[in-house]
């Protein structure tokens, strides 16, 4: 597989936010540590021209996510904090576009395709290959590469710009090999 860019390409980066960065509310370990390499991928996607997406979860502050409702994790990336914001350092450009998502108390959504318009997005750009890397490994990057792989999408995971939650030891690793087996590419590169 080439990484050279192309038309149809489209660079989409997953719930870089502070809560789940060290020190924040939900943090992913060594989160911080895909920053780096999504802002290569970055630089590379302005340079060609082409369209970079960003995700991000945006909760009212009474989500069914959250423990006081019910739901399994912290409450996180409540709409207009600090916590909900992308990473200080994540140089998203001016020009992406930001999907928010889970943004009504009762739904929640993993995929950055769940409730959202990326699809529609991506068709208005003309995407066919995405490159996908973000938070975490084995929750949002999981299911935004399975709804994409099943919405017809090429897609390219970076490897070295996902993170894993791994509430259960191992849970990235099932997550990289169930992505690939629903046909994403792991790719090992990182543009320098």
């Amino acid at each position: 597989m080439t990484t050279r860019l192309q038309s149809g390409d489209a660079l989409l980066i997953v719930d870089v936010q502070n809560d789940f960065l060290p020190g924040g509310q939900l943090a992913v370990t060594d989160g911080d540590a895909v920053i780096a390499p999504l802002n290569r991928w970055i630089e590379r996607f302005q340079a060609a021209g082409l369209p970079i997406f960003a995700t991000r979860d945006w909760h009212p502050a009474a989500h069914c996510s959250f423990i006081p409702q019910g739901g399994p994790w912290p409450n996180h990336c409540i709409a207009d904090t600090d916590g909900a914001r992308f990473a200080a350092a994540l140089r998203v450009p001016e020009n992406a576009s930001i999907i928010s998502k889970a943004t009504t108390a009762a739904v929640d959504a993993y995929s950055g395709f769940g409730g959202t318009d990326l699809s529609d997005r991506l068709q208005q750009t003309g995407s066919r290959r995405l490159f996908i890397g973000g938070l975490a490994t084995d929750y949002c990057v999981l299911n935004t590469v399975l709804d994409a792989c099943r919405l017809g999408y090429d897609v390219v995971l970076l490897s070295e710009a996902i993170r894993a939650v791994n509430v259960q030891a191992g849970d990235g690793a099932h997550a990289i090999a169930e992505m690939q087996a629903a046909g994403a590419t792991l790719l090992e590169e990182t543009p320098e």
